[in-house]
């Protein structure tokens, strides 16, 4: 059974919890079968925040990541997450300004600027949304009308313009822009 292992992590307050749900709706309306888990520091904001999907045709057999195919890091302070982790094939993406120093790696690496899309919305909050969205853009891993469709279902009705837009956005940062690249790796055709 093919089972792609999702990693979502940050810092407590970015909504990664939240991102983590809106993604596995999207992929069960898609007929997928999802676990989520998830870890973070409830006391605080700033705290380490991560949450994991197991994505599969069939139910997966474990609920825990243990061999991950896709990464987004919001928050330099949770780079150190996946260590360990990350499969040769996986994709990492990062907040371009959020994780200067982004895990290093045979896997591929994409930076782009989240927070600073979110901030051009009217709130930083919004980061995780675009990290949605360019994560679905790069991976594939669901139809983009799946994952607005989730955030109707799942987020804030006075938030929902705005994640909307936030998606859009990320996806734009793939589809028109290039990605900031990893400045340890050198670029393809270079």
């Amino acid at each position: 059974m093919d089972t792609t292992e999702i990693r979502l992590c940050g810092i407590g307050g970015q909504g990664l919890i939240l991102g983590a749900r809106v993604l596995a709706k999207a992929l069960v309306s898609e007929g997928r079968k999802v676990a989520q888990s998830q870890s973070y520091e409830p006391t605080s904001r700033g705290e380490l925040s991560r949450a994991d999907l197991l994505v599969g045709d069939e139910a997966p057999d474990y609920p825990l990541a243990t061999a991950l195919d896709l990464a987004l890091i919001l928050d330099q302070a949770a780079a150190g997450a996946c260590d360990g982790l990350l499969k040769p094939s996986a994709m990492v993406l990062a907040d371009s300004e959020k994780v200067p120093a982004p895990p290093q790696g045979a896997f591929t690496t994409y930076s782009y600027p989240f927070a600073a899309a979110a901030a051009e919305l009217g709130t930083t909050r919004a980061a995780n949304m675009a990290a949605l969205g360019a994560l679905v853009a790069l991976s594939g891993i669901c139809a983009p009308e799946s994952l607005i469709g989730a955030i109707g279902a799942i987020g804030s009705r006075s938030h929902l313009a705005r994640n909307t837009d936030a998606v859009h956005a990320g996806l734009r940062m793939v589809r028109d822009a290039s990605p900031v690249p990893d400045p340890a790796k050198p670029r393809p055709g270079s």
